[in-house]
């Protein structure tokens, strides 16, 4: 069994902010996989489960805010006896152009605030993340966290919704295939 995460805040106030795109890209992989979204309050998330090429495929969406986004996810992996080498974690990421999708099998949370709380929470960097360029590097903002819980720019949309197709499609490479298999199948400038 894989768990794949998206990161978000719950409420319908965020849905559409760059923030969520963690999120709606869970959203499309429950789609692919015929999984249906139900409320864990153990968990403090909403949990799918599907299966993909003959392997079990947990979903996660926590509901603890962004910034305690490892409060839901923790605890889920231990009660699946689950490992970080077993989570794909789907976030967005500022840095990236609108719609770009990185793969990456560790890293820095790079500023990420919800990054920051799943490698506390599991006392490790080493997880897989699947981060989706929201393009905020091309319109500079003297405040980030008004801008990534603002709107998308209309000119970024249709890019940024390319990319969480893309990064549902990678997530669920990375956990059936292993991240360098969805490196070398995503992180190309061709899949842009």
């Amino acid at each position: 069994m894989k768990l794949v995460a998206g990161l978000g805040n719950p409420g319908r106030e965020y849905e559409r902010t760059p923030h969520n795109v963690g999120f709606r890209a869970l959203d499309v992989l429950a789609a692919d996989i015929g999984a249906s979204w139900k409320k864990e309050s153990r968990f403090n998330a909403l949990v799918a489960r599907g299966t993909a090429s003959g392997e079990s495929i947990l979903l996660c969406k926590p509901q603890t805010f962004m910034n305690l986004s490892g409060d839901s996810i923790a605890p889920l992996l231990a009660f699946y006896k689950l490992s970080a080498a077993d989570l794909v974690v789907v976030s967005d990421d500022v840095n990236l152009e609108p719609g770009r999708i990185r793969v990456r099998p560790s890293g820095s949370a790079g500023g990420h605030n919800g990054l920051k709380s799943v490698a506390a929470r599991l006392g490790t960097q080493s997880f897989v993340r699947v981060r989706i360029g929201v393009g905020m590097g091309h319109h500079p903002v003297p405040d980030l966290v008004a801008r990534v819980l603002g709107k998308i720019e209309p000119e970024d949309e249709a890019a940024v919704e390319s990319g969480v197709r893309l990064a549902a499609e990678a997530a669920l490479c990375a956990a059936l295939n292993g991240h360098d298999f969805a490196m070398n199948r995503y992180n190309g400038p061709e899949v842009v």
